[in-house]
């Protein structure tokens, strides 16, 4: 049995007869009788009966019927619980976002969404290969992605929105010789030492194409993927690096030079399940990511020095 059947019962009960049910419920007779037919099959005593050129309910009918009275206003109080759950301004809502990300973004909607009347964020950090981000949308409401801005699009099995398409810069300690240019190209950084990510991560690529347009192959010297441990080993003299230009922290010891000849650029997406933003707090929470993100971006200082 399923909720529209015992509907049709209740209305039988009710209205009298199999015409009246169909004028009640904008449907044919035929399928209402449809109805009851398949209803009686899960029933092991008869619920109609003849009286007449009538249908009736028998008594164990009636006593269904009483029984749907029940069930409809059960299921009418769930429809309502979920329906003020979903528009509650202050659910939970979990956000996941890989390193650099987080730096940039979770202070600003911390201090955005704090106080009463706002939704209950929970922060977790999520530094996964970029083939690995939409499985985490099982586990988060919301989660902060990054692809290279020619990169694969992400599956449809998600819902995603870019936030920012954020240039990447060459990260130099204040005292390298490059550093006095205003643009760099690969012939000028691919004789350097070079500290990356590792594999599966998106930059990789775009280190692979420094090393294609200088036809050689780069002296990969470190892998690190977290970006502020990048910004020390730079300023240590470890080697030259990729950095975002907005996102990552600046450095007092370190400049950013724009790469020229190269499609240096990624995006930071935001991906959920298409069902997360039937609430409200979820949908508040995708909005002031989007804001967040119009600020970070107004910061731009153009790669000039990160002091």
């Amino acid at each position: 049995m399923d909720e529209r059947q015992l509907q049709i019962l209740r209305e039988l009960g009710e209205l009298g007869s199999v015409s009246a049910v169909a004028n009640a419920l904008h449907v044919t007779p035929s399928a209402i009788s449809q109805q009851l037919r398949l209803l009686q099959r899960s029933i092991p005593v008869p619920l109609t009966e003849r009286a007449g050129r009538r249908v009736v309910l028998t008594e164990a009918g009636q006593a269904l019927a009483r029984a749907a009275i029940e069930v409809e206003t059960a299921l009418a109080r769930a429809r309502h619980t979920i329906a003020d759950f979903a528009e509650q301004p202050d659910g939970d809502v979990s956000l996941a976002a890989f390193h650099s990300a987080a730096s940039a973004f979770f202070p600003l909607l911390l201090r955005s969404l704090a106080g009463p009347s706002h939704p209950r964020l929970a922060l977790a950090d999520e530094d996964v290969a970029q083939d690995r981000f939409p499985a985490l949308t099982r586990d988060y409401d919301l989660v902060l992605a990054h692809r290279l801005d020619h990169g694969p699009p992400w599956p449809r099995t998600v819902t995603a929105s870019t936030l920012l398409r954020e240039p990447l810069d060459v990260a130099l300690p204040t005292g390298h010789p490059l550093a006095s240019k205003t643009l760099l190209f690969p012939h000028d950084v691919a004789d350097q030492p070079w500290i990356t990510v590792h594999d599966g991560f998106p930059l990789m690529s775009t280190i692979e194409a420094i090393a294609s347009v200088a036809n050689r192959r780069l002296d990969i010297a470190h892998r690190i993927n977290e970006f502020a441990v990048v910004a020390e080993a730079v300023a240590a003299g470890g080697g030259l690096a990729l950095m975002p230009r907005w996102t990552a922290r600046e450095h007092p010891n370190l400049v950013l030079r724009p790469l020229g000849a190269v499609h240096a650029r990624r995006h930071i997406d935001v991906l959920h399940r298409p069902e997360r933003t039937a609430r409200r707090a979820v949908r508040t929470v995708l909005a002031e990511l989007h804001r967040a993100a119009a600020e970070i971006q107004s910061q731009d200082t153009h790669a000039s020095d990160c002091a």
